[in-house]
């Protein structure tokens, strides 16, 4: 079950994760990326210790494929496996057990990789990594967002739709987007509804919060009550 994305930014040094699938929560089994590192996503048969395992390796310098090799030697599952990832240099590798359900399979590129399994066709991944590619010009979440419709829209998930999610990061220890659809009829659609919010109301003040650069953040409290005030909103610090 599922297909997703996990891609580089160079430009940003950006890792992110897109998944969508016909099952509940993907957000909090399959997307895991790491500042520096990498983007992973591990689906088919879900095992969520194989996502910090292939970081782990990239972190101590393995390429993708070798990282992704290293996490699958000890699982006795691993035929029924799919396993992609990115590092910081570009380089994508991908693993689509051969147990894996029917339609399967991965495509590994420069920057990027796209994988999936229990697909209506192969156009699903065709079509999934023709709209990424089209979509160059588009900052990397739109980008995948607009993938994932161009998946959808041939054939998706051969069981339907129910869950997605949309995971970046960039300098800091945690994403500076965690976007999650549970449970939904119209998976994708919501996620862009949520994306929307997260540019509006979220990434505008990212740069206020604590970071590894300015670790305590924005504390001018004059400036951030003119910021409510501006808002409607009649808030004060105690002092």
């Amino acid at each position: 079950m599922t297909w997703s994305i996990v891609a580089h930014d160079p430009a940003t040094g950006a890792f992110a994760v897109a998944v969508t699938t016909c099952a509940f929560a993907v957000g909090a089994s399959c997307p895991f990326v790491r500042a520096g590192v990498g983007a992973v996503s591990t689906q088919s048969m879900t095992n969520r210790y194989l996502g910090p395992a292939v970081l782990d390796g990239m972190a101590r310098g393995l390429s993708p494929a070798a990282a992704i090799e290293g996490a699958l030697a000890g699982d006795e599952g691993r035929g029924m496996r799919q396993v992609h990832a990115v590092d910081r240099h570009g380089r994508a590798a991908a693993f689509t057990g051969r147990n894996c359900v029917e339609w399967c399979g991965d495509i590994p590129t420069n920057a990027a990789s796209f994988a999936g399994n229990m697909l209506s066709g192969p156009a699903v991944l065709a079509d999934t990594y023709a709209a990424y590619v089209a979509h160059s010009g588009l900052p990397l979440p739109e980008r995948m967002l607009a993938a994932l419709d161009a998946g959808e829209a041939a054939g998706g998930d051969r069981r339907g739709r129910q869950s997605a999610a949309l995971v970046m990061v960039t300098t800091e220890d945690f994403p500076d987007l965690s976007l999650r659809v549970d449970d939904h009829p119209q998976p994708l659609a919501e996620l862009r509804r949520l994306f929307g919010l997260w540019q509006r109301q979220r990434a505008p003040f990212l740069g206020e919060q604590p970071s590894r650069a300015r670790p305590s953040g924005t504390t001018d409290m004059d400036a951030i009550e003119a910021r409510w005030a501006k808002a409607g909103l009649d808030l004060r610090f105690r002092r």
